[in-house]
């Protein structure tokens, strides 16, 4: 996921108005309430994480607003795209967890309008009790009218809003958790927020899925001179300040491992063809405006890349990878996991 307050948007997010990046459907500033159809749906403002805004500044009040229409726009691909390998090792260990009346616990960090709750709550059994996490009111709204009602043996699926920021979580606000998810954040994550994280799961005794994260490539066909400097850029971009962009993954396997967690990755490529033109021309535009906000010494023949770029996608001449990875954690349990 690649959050930025440029055009260029990211794991699922951009600006107001603007479409994301590169990819990630979560965004690292999380948000808050909803109401779930045909039931009212607590929320709760706890703050259990802090991230301030992605140029790594104090947090304010002012809420950073992600359009929806992208995040819906991007869902479809997140869906083809996340690792439905690593369902099986979970699974398993959710199935080894001590059974509770309620069922699992699941909470989904930045969760955007929901899509991580609505791609995997019907692809595990059971009765589900998710804790959607977000900063945006607004989306926290989406997500919790849209999450979806039953699992995949027909038990029911359960959902709860709590607005605040997602970083730096700890053990306490995970105490009975028996998953925690996120789609596109590791990526706009600090070193020592992704330690955070991994330490809170590690107290908990809780596995986590954590999907959609950039790696820092991109394969464009046909092919272009000017592919490799805008990717570069881009790149850059993503590791602005001290945010890890893509060496996320990398530093992640080293935190949840140095907590004694065994680590698993799965790609989790974006594959978009003709059929994706829509999403792949707000993607280029995201990750073009990125580049040109990195170096903008490459605005002149960055704007002509870009025309003939949203050309070829409109004709359905241009095919886009966008590489992610997805990577599954299992802390080892606690006496309360």
């Amino acid at each position: 996921m690649t959050t930025s307050t440029t055009p260029s948007g990211t794991p699922g997010h951009g600006t107001t108005t603007a479409a994301p990046e590169a990819g990630g459907s979560a965004s690292a500033d999380s948000r808050g309430h909803g109401e779930e159809s045909g039931s009212h749906v607590p929320e709760r403002d706890t703050g259990t994480i802090r991230l301030g805004d992605r140029g790594r500044s104090e947090a304010t009040d002012e809420v950073p607003r992600f359009a929806p229409e992208w995040l819906q726009l991007r869902e479809s691909a997140d869906a083809a795209a996340r690792a439905a390998d690593l369902l099986d090792p979970l699974r398993i260990r959710l199935a080894n967890l001590p059974k509770r009346a309620n069922g699992f616990v699941i909470h989904d960090l930045g969760c955007g309008t929901g899509s991580m709750g609505r791609w995997l709550a019907p692809r595990l059994d059971g009765p589900q009790h998710w804790v959607l996490h977000d900063r945006d009111p607004y989306l926290l709204h989406f997500a919790a009218v849209g999450s979806p009602k039953s699992a995949a043996d027909g038990s029911r699926v359960t959902v709860e809003t709590q607005r605040g920021d997602v970083a730096r979580l700890t053990s306490d606000a995970l105490a009975g958790a028996s998953l925690v998810t996120a789609s596109a954040l590791l990526d706009v994550l600090t070193t020592e927020e992704i330690d955070a994280l991994a330490a809170a799961c590690a107290g908990a005794g809780c596995p986590a899925l954590l999907t959609l994260s950039v790696v820092g490539r991109v394969e464009l066909t046909p092919a272009h001179p000017l592919d490799a400097e805008i990717a570069a850029a881009f790149n850059a971009h993503q590791r602005r300040g001290d945010l890890l962009g893509p060496d996320a993954v990398d530093a992640a396997c080293d935190a949840f491992a140095r907590h004694g967690a065994t680590v698993r990755v799965h790609p989790s490529a974006w594959r978009l063809g003709p059929d994706e033109s829509a999403l792949t021309a707000q993607w280029l535009e995201g990750w073009v405006g990125a580049a040109v906000e990195q170096d903008p010494e490459l605005a002149p023949r960055a704007e002509e890349y870009l025309r003939e770029r949203l050309a070829q996608c409109a004709a359905g001449e241009l095919n886009a990878v966008v590489h992610h990875c997805d990577l599954l954690a299992l802390a080892r349990p606690t006496g309360g996991a």
